[in-house]
């Protein structure tokens, strides 16, 4: 009897089923391989799969919550820090533009100098011999921390720079920025009763603050705050802590309504051969300019001591000298911040020896015994000095200009990085090329003695070898 339909049905799906296992069979046995060789590898003694899981997750997770409690930290203190700093410098900058109107709405201001002078040096004499020795004091305090920063050291400088600049003194403003920051930031490390590393870390975000928010440079004012302190070394341990607080202090001193001073490059010519090699040329002079300025700021200091053995006295001589040069030469020019010139300086041709007037007039004011900063007079010198280089160099004056404004400050504050960071957030992206040539020319004809004493040499110029 012929098989009924449903036993029709069975036969032929057995017969697809052992089919279908006859072609399915090298794939299941390579399966099978494969598990078995991942067994022999996963399964052998001593080698707990989850164990290791268990570790690696934990493991990760410990270092990442870790991590977040160390960024919210320092995000905490660079914040407070940040926001004193900018607020500090929003003070002094105001103060500031008042004292410069001032002087040059009534110039007879300038025959008081030397009277300003005394006062200064007698105040610092009698109660600031502490904190006389400004941005060196800090960074000393960052290589070997001994003792709080005195509190008296922001009011002090913040007044004497005022001062300075009220009666017609060639100084600059970044140092008093940074030594109020550093003040500052000592006083937010004994509050929260921060260890000596800590310590170490927050004085670096304190200079970094101060410098960001005077200039309105915070990328650059980051980078000076862990490239200022060694020759040759970048400190990374105070990266998050010198990033935030620069931006919040220049984000906090906007905020007050101060406004920093726009420099323009009109055009910057496409890198070549002949705008590179005019550019080491220039970055020659300006390292140049950079080495003689710290050098003779030291030598006269150094000569106001042996000749004038009370302290107070001499930024009396020092002013004496400043009011009769300025008054018999009729240059006003060289006196106070030098705003206006070194706007100039991107616009057209200017003498070719306002450099070194504004080089003298700065050396005589500073090493008397005159508060104040030396980078905006270093601004000066370099604009100027590439204004007069761009009359003979195949570059344009405004391009010249702009470079020497950064490169002599790389060269006589041995801060390279800095410098040409500046230059990108001064002038725009296209300048770099010329920016970073420049500098690091000009840094690498300084020399490693520069304006600030307390600077250590870690690297060589010239030789990958470690000093210290």
């Amino acid at each position: 009897m012929p098989p009924c339909g449903r036993s029709r049905r069975l036969a032929c799906g057995s017969a697809l089923n052992r089919r279908f296992a006859r072609l399915m069979m090298p794939a299941c046995s390579w399966v099978v391989r494969r598990s078995q060789a991942i067994h022999a590898v996963f399964c052998r003694p001593g080698f707990d799969v989850l164990s290791n899981l268990e570790i690696m997750f934990f493991s990760t997770s410990a270092d990442f919550f870790a991590t977040v409690r160390y960024v919210c930290r320092w995000l905490a203190l660079s914040a407070l820090l940040g926001a004193l700093a900018g607020t500090a410098s929003a003070l002094f900058l105001l103060a500031l533009d008042w004292a410069t109107g001032t002087r040059v709405a009534h110039p007879w201001l300038l025959w008081g100098l030397p009277a300003a002078g005394f006062a200064t040096g007698w105040v610092y004499h009698r109660f600031g011999q502490s904190v006389a020795r400004g941005n060196n004091l800090l960074i000393d305090e960052i290589h070997d921390p001994k003792a709080l920063v005195p509190k008296r050291m922001a009011p002090l400088v913040l007044v004497a720079t005022v001062v300075t600049h009220l009666f017609g003194g060639s100084a600059g403003r970044e140092g008093t920025a940074v030594q109020m920051g550093g003040a500052l930031a000592d006083r937010v490390t004994h509050l929260f009763r921060l260890d000596r590393e800590h310590r170490r870390v927050l004085l670096m975000g304190g200079i970094a603050a101060g410098f960001s928010s005077v200039f309105g440079t915070p990328l650059a004012g980051a980078v000076f705050g862990l490239e200022v302190l060694a020759i040759g070394r970048v400190r990374y341990d105070a990266l998050l802590t010198c990033v935030a607080s620069a931006i919040v202090a220049d984000v906090v001193c906007r905020a007050w309504g101060v406004h920093h001073t726009v420099y323009a490059i009109p055009f910057v010519p496409a890198v070549s051969a002949t705008g590179l090699a005019a550019t080491v040329v220039a970055g020659v002079a300006f390292g140049v300019v950079g080495r003689l300025f710290a050098f003779a700021t030291h030598a006269l200091t150094g000569w106001f001591r042996r000749v004038v053995r009370h302290a107070p006295l001499q930024p009396v001589l020092g002013g004496a000298i400043v009011a009769v040069a300025a008054t018999v030469l009729n240059v006003p020019q060289y006196l106070g911040l030098g705003i206006p010139t070194i706007e100039a300086a991107f616009h057209g041709p200017l003498p070719a020896y306002d450099f070194a007037g504004k080089f003298a007039f700065t050396v005589v004011t500073l090493a008397s015994g005159f508060k104040g900063g030396e980078v905006t007079p270093l601004f000066y010198i370099g604009a100027t000095l590439g204004n007069a280089l761009g009359q003979v160099l195949a570059l344009p004056v405004p391009v010249l200009a702009g470079l020497g404004f950064v490169a002599v400050f790389a060269g006589a504050a041995n801060t390279p990085i800095a410098s040409t960071i500046m230059a990108i957030e001064l002038f725009g992206a296209d300048v770099g090329v010329y920016a970073i040539v420049a500098c690091v020319v000009a840094y690498l004809f300084s020399g490693h003695a520069g304006i600030y004493r307390a600077q250590r040499v870690a690297v060589g110029k010239g030789a990958q070898v470690e000093v210290e």
